[in-house]
């Protein structure tokens, strides 16, 4: 296999350099430098140089903020005061301390080495050629005359470092050397001719002693200074404060910059991928700012771990975050799977394992979009498809235009519908097949929008579970059916009433509050209310979920098991959670008249469930051979369109008052 592009060119610029780091050290008349050498200027261009290399001048630039290096004006001046191999070596000294400082890897750290090899190499063969002196020499006094001859060795050595890192870029991100080099070329090269230009002075004041070349220090620190103030408020103006992330405004940046190498490479990409987290809202409602804050600094340090090297993790807001992925759908696609396995560890927040998630949305140029605005909308667009559809990652579709259009204003519908008490709950009776009577309702939440009329709740419930409404509407449902269980108990009718519960409610500890409050207002005794949870909710967050639960049963409220069979809880796990009620699942009951296996499963799951002492609910009870089939088997609640559909409190009424006259008998009625 042949080698990669990348592993010719890092094997090319390694031979180079290393090979003009042996030429200069055994080159070098070795008896004459350290005879002729100035000592103590050249040790203190030593070290200004390695100190240059390890703590580099901070620049800003239009991507952002990057280092620049002042180790160039000191070995400069002694490419021409101590010769080119006392300068090759002490350049090789400075960046190595420098990517040991760092903890580079030691391929990059013999990269940097060997091209500042080359870089210090080629700036002594400019300045031997135009001053006229040996390549090879030894120790000089440089006079004015050298200067520029020295300023223009200066600019070679700048010039092809420049060039050798940016061919590291160019072949790492696929875009092209001239796209690279042209990003920052003012400022690169502003910055090193004022840095060359000490220098200069450097190399002239040497002979005069080590005071001389002192003064030299007050102009480099005012640079440093300088330049970190400047970098400082471009990093303010172009990150997030919190997390350190670039802003929205570097993701259009980066954008741009992507679009632009693609389409002159004529490659796919790039690719933009949004990540939202889930109900982030729930943490900061719950647990507070301070902690939502936290939990953000958290996943911010996992999605920058989580990314390819050279790739940049931005947060857009709130707790969206967004990452330019140069590459095209299958790139892309790999991006998005790291970023939603960091998720796969709970966030360690104070004495708390939460457990976050997230949902992503991708678009890839150009099938999606061929300017930054457009991929951003396509991707916010994928990104709100898989939050309601819980794909967790969805690649962009132009069908989900429309989709996102409608769910959108159904979304509003909702949330007015909700304010202005526009929904409405209906009723179904649960019936104790053994005596024939009612024992209990679940409320049904119905809405009729006055445009498209009735709306299913498969619809509109998800909807609201992933836009944060799920809690006004339960809150809804809780206060409206509590209200008429308290008129239907004032009439002497006892019944339990079901509510469902959303799995989000699981992880609420504020919901055995509001639960018990909203039932002190109807006056209703805690006993008379079961709510309905699911398996998957159960196990969703099983820690948390065990303390809501156990709260809410300490304090009287019924727990019961929705839709029980189609998920993975066992009934031995179950009873650990002292559970009250099972209602096994319509899949399995509709169909026990016709289907052996489904009859064998529904009565074992009933004997096993009667004697761990749970009451026994049958969802789906269709016909009357599926009431005398679950009748046989004792103790059993059937629940179905045969038994009752969801009606109207009125009806409900009406059948209780049914059940009640044909209970007291001829003589009583009379």
């Amino acid at each position: 296999m042949p080698p990669s592009r990348m592993a010719a060119y890092l094997a090319l610029v390694g031979t180079l350099g290393f090979a003009s780091i042996a030429l200069a050290l055994i080159a070098t008349p070795w008896s004459t430098t350290t005879a002729e050498i100035l000592v103590w200027p050249s040790l203190f261009l030593a070290v200004a140089a390695i100190a240059g290399e390890v703590k580099p001048l901070v620049v800003s630039s239009r991507g952002g903020v990057r280092t620049l290096s002042t180790s160039a004006p000191f070995v400069l001046a002694l490419v021409a005061v101590a010769g080119v191999g006392v300068a090759v070596l002490v350049q090789a000294i400075a960046s190595l301390a420098d990517d040991m400082l760092h903890r580079r890897a030691w391929k990059k750290s013999l990269f940097n080495t060997a091209q500042y090899a080359v870089s210090v190499f080629t700036a002594r063969a400019v300045f031997a050629w135009l001053a006229g002196v040996p390549l090879f020499g030894g120790p000089a006094t440089v006079e004015p005359r050298d200067i520029a001859p020295l300023l223009a060795a200066g600019l070679a050595m700048i010039v092809v470092n420049w060039l050798l890192v940016a061919g590291v870029v160019s072949l790492s991100t696929e875009q092209s050397l001239r796209s690279v080099l042209r990003a920052d070329v003012r400022d690169f090269l502003l910055t090193n001719v004022v840095l060359l230009s000490v220098g200069g002075i450097a190399a002239v004041v040497a002979a005069d002693g080590i005071g001389a070349l002192a003064l030299l220090g007050a102009p480099v620190i005012a640079a440093h200074l300088f330049a970190s103030a400047v970098a400082r408020h471009t990093h303010d103006a172009t990150h997030d404060s919190l997390t350190g992330l670039g802003n929205r405004g570097q993701v259009d940046y980066e954008l741009s910059r992507a679009l632009e190498a693609a389409r002159r490479l004529k490659t796919a990409g790039p690719g933009l991928v949004l990540l939202d987290l889930d109900h982030f809202k729930d943490f900061n409602d719950t647990l507070g700012h301070p902690v939502g804050d936290q939990i953000l600094r958290e996943v911010a340090d996992r999605l920058v771990d989580a990314v390819p090297e050279g790739t940049y993790v931005h947060r857009t807001g709130g707790d969206e975050f967004a990452v330019v992925v140069n590459g095209g759908l299958s790139a892309s696609r790999r991006v998005a799977l790291d970023l939603l396995s960091s998720f796969d560890w709970p966030v360690p927040v104070e004495s708390l394992e939460l457990l976050v998630r997230a949902s992503l949305g991708v678009a890839i140029a150009p099938e999606h979009g061929s300017d930054g605005e457009t991929l951003m909308k396509n991707a916010d667009i994928a990104l709100y498809h898989a939050k309601i559809e819980r794909d967790m990652i969805s690649i962009y579709s132009p069908e989900f235009d429309v989709n996102t259009v409608e769910r959108l204003q159904l979304l509003a519908d909702l949330r007015t519908a909700i304010e202005e008490k526009a929904l409405y709950v209906a009723y179904q009776p649960q019936v104790d097949l053994d005596s024939g009577r009612t024992v209990g309702v679940e409320a049904l939440v119905r809405w009729d929008h006055p445009l498209r009329g009735s709306i299913g709740p498969d619809e509109f419930i998800p909807l609201a579970e992933n836009s944060g409404l799920i809690y006004p509407l339960t809150a809804f449902v809780l206060d409206t059916a509590l209200g008429q269980l308290s008129r239907w108990r004032a009439s002497g009718h006892d019944l339990r009433m079901a509510v469902n519960l959303s799995a989000r409610h699981l992880s609420d500890p504020v919901l055995p509050d509001l639960v018990a409050g909203t039932a002190a207002i109807h006056g209703v005794p805690l006993s008379a209310l079961v709510l309905e949870v699911t398996e998957t909710g159960i196990l969703a967050d099983a820690t948390r979920t065990d303390v809501v639960i156990r709260a809410l049963r300490e304090r009287g409220v019924a727990i019961s098991i929705d839709d029980y069979g189609t998920g993975n809880a066992s009934l031995g796990y179950l009873q650990r959670l002292e559970i009250d009620e099972l209602k096994i699942d319509r899949s399995f009951v509709s169909d026990i008249g016709t289907d052996g296996q489904d009859l064998i499963i529904v009565q074992s799951t009933i004997k096993l469930a009667l004697a761990l002492g749970l009451r026994v609910v049958a969802e789906g009870v269709e016909d009357e051979r599926t009431t005398e089939t679950l009748r046989e088997f004792g103790g059993v609640i059937g629940q179905g369109y045969h038994l009752g559909r969801p009606v109207a409190p009125k009806q409900i009424e009406a059948r209780l008052q049914a059940e009640r006259r044909a209970a007291a008998g001829p003589s009583e009625r009379a």
